[in-house]
């Protein structure tokens, strides 16, 4: 395990890490994560326009600053920004020499290799994390010297690989002994210690934490949350190119043929016209096969506080086995 990972496990009431989501992590949920002892993070184009990203870095900053002033015996962890390093994304390289800038502690990059970020925030100590779904985008990331890779598995939320998560786990680690952190379906204690167990260093959870108090979600994406199961949940790359996974109903509420959806092949995106066309994550909302573990809104601090008493019972009750 690396020393920059050591570091960042010793700043965690629990080794979590909040995923960045799209439209629905903010301020006041990054805040509210790092004070609750797991790392936040938010998407940088969530800040818009791009003038805002400074002005939501130094809030966020000042805020955890204050916090801990008023809370020294507390751990307060640190906080990332996601990067969509991809030429489609505009704006990536300028949102980077913000963060850079402003010595973002962690960022956490996807869709494309991250070498540019590496070479810009490693001199100040910044710490890259990479979205990959195989091992042909572990190995690029690799080399292209992120500190750790986020296994993005089977039934996470959002643009999520098709491969179960002790496959992919178990190749990784064949060819890699470095930081490793996992996704998908992640939504209680145990899911966490489960994936201490197969050999991760940190749990990344996103669609838990749309239903929080503090998250920027909708009421209504947040109930739909609430009442759906993994049933609910299509795998598609019909909305943006890149196969992801999606909330049905949201979709059907948008007027669209399921079976479209569903025989869609990579690279196909929605054949509506501009006018009509509902947007994705705002009116198509994204979410993982783990929405049938998640039954309530609550705030990040309770949250956060029953993970942790969910981790403990279940390796409480592990440890009491006789092996």
């Amino acid at each position: 395990m690396t020393k920059s990972l050591k570091e960042l496990i010793a700043q965690t009431r629990i080794p979590v890490i909040g995923a960045p989501l799209f439209l629905v992590s903010g301020t006041d949920l990054v805040v509210a994560q790092c004070t609750s002892g797991v790392i936040g993070t938010f998407p940088s184009l969530n800040a818009r326009p791009q003038e805002e990203l400074p002005k939501w870095i130094e809030e966020i900053k000042r805020r955890l600053t204050a916090y801990k002033q008023a809370h020294p015996d507390e751990i307060v962890s640190p906080f990332g920004v996601n990067l969509i390093v991809h030429p489609s994304n505009e704006r990536w390289e300028g949102d980077l020499e913000i963060c850079a800038q402003h010595k973002v502690p962690l960022f956490i990059t996807s869709l494309h290799a991250p070498n540019k970020v590496v070479q810009r925030v490693k001199p100040y100590g910044g710490i890259v994390l990479h979205d990959v779904t195989n091992a042909k985008h572990a190995r690029k990331a690799i080399e292209a010297g992120v500190d750790g890779l986020i296994l993005v598995a089977n039934g996470a939320g959002g643009h999520a690989g098709t491969m179960n998560p002790i496959a992919l786990i178990n190749e990784i680690r064949s060819f890699y002994d470095g930081p490793l952190i996992l996704s998908g379906c992640i939504s209680k204690g145990k899911d966490v210690l489960g994936a201490l167990a197969l050999g991760c260093d940190f749990a990344y959870l996103g669609t838990r934490f749309i239903p929080t108090k503090e998250s920027m979600a909708v009421e209504k994406y947040q109930q739909m949350i609430l009442d759906s199961n993994a049933t609910d949940i299509i795998y598609s790359p019909f909305f943006t190119g890149v196969p992801g996974n999606y909330l049905t109903p949201s979709i059907v509420n948008a007027g669209i043929d399921l079976t479209e959806v569903q025989t869609a092949k990579a690279g196909g995106n929605v054949r509506l016209s501009k006018e009509t066309k509902p947007k994705t994550w705002k009116d198509i909302w994204g979410a993982g096969q783990g929405v049938g573990a998640i039954d309530s809104i609550v705030s990040v601090r309770t949250l956060v506080d029953q993970l942790i008493s969910e981790f403990n019972e279940a390796r409480a009750k592990l440890f009491s086995h006789p092996l």
